[in-house]
């Protein structure tokens, strides 16, 4: 690949395609920094996929398309937080119960709109950067979610890092005892950790069918939500490692 074309080409493809697993990577490791292990990620972006295209085919608005695949995403993990957080469950069983929950439903309910394609999210050209000589054309003309998902890396490692809230939700991971002779809530930290983890989901599967594929087909997500778990490890619990790890994982899968 000496032609810089087909190398941008080939740049430009990978942020698209890692834009997903980025979204669903970024929610797994803030719930997991809470002390909550969610394997059912998977299940959660099908669910967010289906709901963010039905969203998008009754509004015509692709953000509301978005906004109802991130709820649904976050309404599957609050099922997974009811069984783990609230009853002291399994986390590993009921990740694996809500991957297989996600399929069947997002297969089930979505069998009326297989094959119907829609309009979604375009790529557009940002402003002044998309101008940058080479890599500007391969990074800035992409849609609306991609520009997003280049500022939240950097925005939740702050958050973890230097906010009140952030502290709160690494130690309730790390060292709950401490939280809790602070007089604090485990349980809430864990509880918002779970269920941002579930928006993201949502979000990224959301992404595939308004986005990459502006189309409803079973098994849209392929898998991509166990290489979103995978890709947290990669990262070690990072989110600027993780916006790395998502790209280089989609240019070579």
């Amino acid at each position: 690949m000496d032609n810089p074309g087909v190398i941008l080409a080939v740049i430009a493809a990978a942020v698209q395609a890692g834009t997903p697993l980025l979204y669903a990577t970024l929610g797994e490791i803030i719930t997991e920094r809470s002390g909550v292990l969610n394997l059912g990620v998977e299940g959660m972006m099908i669910v967010g996929a289906f709901f963010g295209f039905l969203g998008l085919h009754l509004t015509g608005s692709p953000w509301m398309g978005v906004l109802t695949g991130a709820l649904a995403g976050m309404g599957m993990s609050a099922i997974h937080g009811f069984l783990c957080i609230t009853l002291r469950g399994n986390q590993v069983v009921s990740g694996l119960a809500l991957t297989i929950l996600g399929l069947g439903l997002a297969d089930f309910l979505g069998a009326p709109f297989m094959g119907i394609v829609t309009r979604g999210f375009e790529a557009f050209d940002f402003p002044l950067l998309s101008a940058i000589p080479g890599i500007g054309t391969a990074l800035f003309r992409q849609d609306a979610l991609v520009y997003l998902s280049y500022i939240l890396p950097p925005v939740l490692w702050f958050f973890l890092r230097y906010t009140n809230r952030g502290l709160g939700l690494r130690a309730a991971g790390e060292n709950p005892a401490a939280v809790t002779a602070a007089g604090l809530s485990v349980a809430r930290f864990r509880w918002g950790g779970v269920l941002f983890g579930g928006f993201m989901a949502g979000i990224g599967g959301a992404y595939l069918s308004l986005a990459y594929t502006h189309i409803w087909t079973n098994n849209i997500t392929a898998g991509r939500g166990w290489i979103a778990v995978a890709l947290v490890i990669f990262a070690f619990w990072r989110p600027l490692r993780a916006l790395v790890g998502a790209y280089l994982f989609s240019g070579i899968i």
